[in-house]
């Protein structure tokens, strides 16, 4: 006696197997068209924004003293 495998009803059965085919087929086929699929997604970039003063200095020693540190720190 054969030993039964997992393509035995398969080969017996061709029409069966080509129905089963035709079904997953059609269904991955609907399923595919029904994903949600934007053009352009919303995507967001993760940003800081910080105002930085120091009353009565020039933007020279603004810029080194307390905006590059924290561009440092931050970055």
């Amino acid at each position: 006696m054969a030993a039964i495998g997992v393509s035995t009803p398969f080969i017996r059965y061709p029409v069966a197997t080509s129905l089963l085919m035709i079904g997953v087929l059609f269904v991955g086929v609907v399923a595919y068209l029904n994903l949600p699929v934007a053009p352009m997604p919303n995507v967001d970039f993760p940003t800081i924004q910080v105002s930085t003063s120091l009353p009565g200095a020039d933007p020279i020693t603004i810029a080194s003293s307390v905006t590059q540190p924290l561009e440092t720190q931050f970055a």
